[in-house]
C-alpha cells in the first residue's frame, strides 16, 4: 500500500473440495498460515477477501481471527457479472 517495506501486506485465500466444508478445516487453514506469516515476516497485515454472498466463508474468516472491513463494490468480474467482495484482516497486534 506504499513505497516502502512498512506497507507491505500478504493476501491470503484457500479452496476446500465440497466434501471437507463444513467441519472447521478451512477456519483452522486459514488461522494457520496467518500464524505462520506473522512468525516468519516482518509484514503486520494479512488480508483475505470473499464474495458478499459468500456467508459461510465470512464467517470462517471470522473464526480464523480476521476481522470485516468493508466491501469492494463490483471488484470481481465472472461469467455472471461483476460481483462486490467483502474485505477481511488480520494484524499481527490482533494475535
Amino acid at each position: 500500500y506504499g513505497p516502502n517495506a512498512g506497507s507491505r501486506a500478504w493476501n491470503i485465500g484457500i479452496g476446500l473440495a465440497p466434501a471437507h466444508r463444513g467441519r472447521g478445516i478451512g477456519a483452522a487453514a486459514q488461522r494457520a498460515l496467518a500464524d505462520h506469516l506473522f512468525a516468519t515476516t516482518d509484514v503486520d497485515r494479512v488480508e483475505a477477501s470473499t464474495d458478499v454472498a459468500n456467508v459461510v466463508e465470512q464467517r470462517s474468516w471470522e473464526k480464523a481471527g480476521f476481522r470485516r472491513e468493508g466491501v469492494l463494490r463490483s471488484a470481481q468480474q465472472r461469467a455472471d457479472g461483476r460481483h462486490d467482495l467483502v474485505v477481511f484482516s488480520r494484524l499481527r497486534d490482533d494475535r
